[in-house]
């Protein structure tokens, strides 16, 4: 009797101890985000750019020039990506006052119709609201460059130690927990590796579709819904809606006092994300994540928290990495089990149902 309560307090021990643990380790990430959150951003890389490394120095690519064609690459995808961006902001602010005089416009109709006692959209200085956004862009685009020169170095460091890892486990664990660990970093990259460039895939098919479905109708900017559409996409579902409502917002102001232009707006962009992200998507991805969509949408809360938007595009391959780590420790199974999604079991259940009538 007392042996079992004294393993029971043991066991209470080490929740609580865990608990404590997660909850220090949450603010240590907060606290130290400007140097974590590069490291972060340069380990996933690793799984998109480490096969372009590994199939140059297979064929007999010295290692370092290896990794200096991806870094040049990289750094012309990120100069073509501040141009884009640029364009794309300067062409909005030329536009910009005829979209103010439309907002006033429609503050004005709004408050003829329905008279409120206070009418937000009369009284917000739109001008001075954009100038304080612009005002502070030099100021982002900075802390974005220095960033991205961080997380350009952390990469360069884990390229070139990547090759070696495999050969140090061998040397530094026994031979059954070496053989467990490069199982485990084996599996961790081939699923991030495939989920990312099927991501890629699905996502920039997505934003040409909006693209170009934007095109047709007539509503302004739509390279820049489209590539947003793009981005937010690796965001699971709430990236798509996020994405979705600029477009279908400026369709309603930019034709005004026509509404069935945002209308046409709303359901076609409704139906190119349903259709991608209901559909195909989970014919191209399968089910080989595996992850819940509870632990989904708690790991985008924790790490959209945690590191804001960017750190919602890194929660899905965070949660797969600990996952697929928990499969492959015995004791951690049951946590690995509880964070799939279940669809196995339940086939199975249904199976052995079936079998059994």
């Amino acid at each position: 009797m007392n042996v079992n309560m004294n393993m029971n307090k043991d066991k209470l021990i080490l929740f609580f101890l865990a608990v404590l643990a997660v909850i220090a380790a949450g603010f240590v990430l907060k606290l130290a985000k400007p140097v974590i959150l590069p490291l972060a951003i340069a380990w996933l890389l690793t799984f998109v750019v480490g096969p372009a490394v590994n199939a140059m120095t297979q064929r007999k690519i010295p290692l370092p020039i290896a990794i200096a064609v991806v870094m040049l690459f990289l750094c012309g995808v990120v100069f073509l990506g501040v141009f884009f961006l640029y364009g794309r902001v300067v062409t909005i602010v030329t536009e910009f006052p005829k979209y103010e005089a439309r907002f006033v416009q429609i503050g004005n109709e709004l408050n003829a119709l329905f008279p409120f006692q206070y009418n937000f959209l009369a009284d917000f200085s739109w001008r001075d609201s954009v100038h304080d956004t612009l005002a502070g862009l030099p100021g982002s685009f900075f802390t974005i460059l220095s960033n991205l020169v961080m997380v350009m170095i952390f990469l360069a460091f884990l390229l070139a130690g990547k090759p070696y890892v495999k050969h140090k486990m061998d040397h530094a664990l026994s031979e059954r927990r070496a053989a467990q660990m490069k199982k485990i970093v084996g599996s961790i990259s081939f699923e991030i590796s495939r989920y990312l460039w099927v991501m890629v895939i699905i996502s920039l098919t997505t934003g040409v579709l909006i693209w170009f479905a934007l095109s047709l109708i007539g509503v302004d900017f739509p390279v820049t819904w489209g590539a947003l559409a793009f981005f937010f996409n690796f965001i699971p579902t709430i990236g798509s809606i996020v994405a979705s409502l600029p477009p279908i917002l400026l369709a309603l102001v930019q034709f005004y006092p026509a509404i069935w232009p945002g209308i046409i707006t709303l359901v076609v962009i409704a139906a190119i994300q349903m259709t991608i992200g209901n559909f195909i998507a989970p014919k191209v991805l399968g089910d080989r994540l595996h992850l819940s969509p509870v632990v989904i949408l708690i790991s985008l809360l924790f790490w959209g928290w945690l590191w804001g938007i960017v750190g919602a595009l890194l929660a899905v391959p965070i949660a797969s990495a600990i996952k697929i780590a928990c499969e492959n420790i015995e004791e951690l199974h049951p946590i690995a089990i509880m964070m799939g999604s279940g669809r196995r079991f339940w086939k199975e259940h249904r199976k052995a149902k079936k079998s059994d009538h």
